[in-house]
């Protein structure tokens, strides 16, 4: 019953097949593009193939559901597989039959929790429907990835029109401040957000407080690997109080490369990248500095490149590893 993943909020991943195309900024530096340059294994990009996995690999699936009793006694809860990690499974170029026979595994393993996580949830309505004759089964949970504003405006609304049973945001890379508010009916634009809860006050006729009633989960975190861009310790904090607001769920999975400095640690961002540790001014648009100037001054704050497993994933002092009943 082992792990086959240091995903912070899954116990397996499962790639049904491998190889897509980046349709995101969340893309710009994406792992998995990188895993297959080095593996040679798969192209990437728009003209390329997917690639489907071997019959061994779809065996697991099936060994893991077999040990799904087992799990439950042991760790109080089911199994949860991260689904198609080096992949799309809502990408226009994989075959049907793949996603077919995908349907067909999620059947056979009710004792899984299955986590579909896209960057195109607009097409996961239509292809969900040809997988599920009846409706997505209840161990499917439906996630998308949201990055910025311009993503969570577009894509969230496109989410909530999906059934599932249990609909998940993961916010990773955060490249800017998000405001998941989801508009009722009766939404004034004069309300604003409490700065000390991120909640809002919303008309007293619905009694509507934002995303509590529509998401289920939420996981967010900065960037890691090469080219990683910094994510403001506000930008996640802000999400953080949004969802404690609205009694959603919360994971921060990680800073990524990038963290504040920690109380008396010397940095001096005016050497950039020239210093051992490279320090920057980021400003709350998300630019990066050198130095404090007009730009960089309201809500800027020193984040310093020391690295993934040095940057930890502890927000103001602890660990959010709150996860959907």
């Amino acid at each position: 019953m082992s792990s086959n993943t240091s995903i912070e909020w899954c116990d397996h991943t499962f790639n049904p097949w491998t190889g897509c195309t980046k349709v995101s900024p969340g893309c710009d530096h994406c792992y998995a593009e990188g895993w297959a340059k080095r593996s040679g294994q798969v192209q990437w990009g728009p003209q390329a193939a997917r690639r489907r996995t071997s019959s061994a690999n779809w065996n697991l699936p099936r060994r893991w559901n077999a040990q799904a009793e087992a799990f439950r006694a042991q760790h109080g809860r089911r199994q949860r597989v991260f689904c198609a990690s080096l992949a799309d499974v809502f990408d226009n170029a994989v075959e049907r039959e793949w996603r077919d026979d995908l349907a067909t595994l999620i059947l056979n393993t009710p004792g899984l929790d299955w986590l579909l996580l896209t960057k195109r949830i607009g097409n996961a309505g239509a292809m969900l429907g040809e997988m599920f004759l009846n409706g997505p089964p209840d161990n499917l949970w439906l996630g998308a990835t949201i990055c910025n504003p311009d993503e969570a405006d577009r894509d969230i609304t496109k989410l909530l029109r999906v059934p599932a049973r249990v609909r998940f945001l993961s916010m990773e890379p955060l490249l800017a401040h998000i405001d998941l508010r989801l508009k009722c009916p009766n939404w004034s634009d004069d309300i604003v957000m409490d700065p000390e809860t991120g909640a809002y006050e919303c008309c007293r006729a619905c009694d509507y407080t934002g995303i509590g009633n529509d998401i289920d989960w939420v996981i967010v975190g900065g960037e890691s690997g090469p080219g990683a861009r910094p994510m403001h310790p506000d930008w996640a904090r802000s999400l953080r109080n949004q969802c404690e607001a609205a009694g959603v769920p919360f994971l921060f999975k990680q800073w990524g490369d990038w963290r504040a400095p920690q109380p008396g640690e010397e940095f001096d961002t005016s050497l950039g990248m020239a210093q051992r540790v490279p320090a920057f001014i980021v400003a709350h648009d998300g630019s990066v500095h050198c130095f404090h100037n007009d730009q960089a001054s309201a809500g800027s704050t020193p984040m310093l490149r020391v690295g993934k497993k040095s940057a930890g994933r502890e927000l103001d002092g602890r660990t959010h590893d709150e996860f959907p009943s």
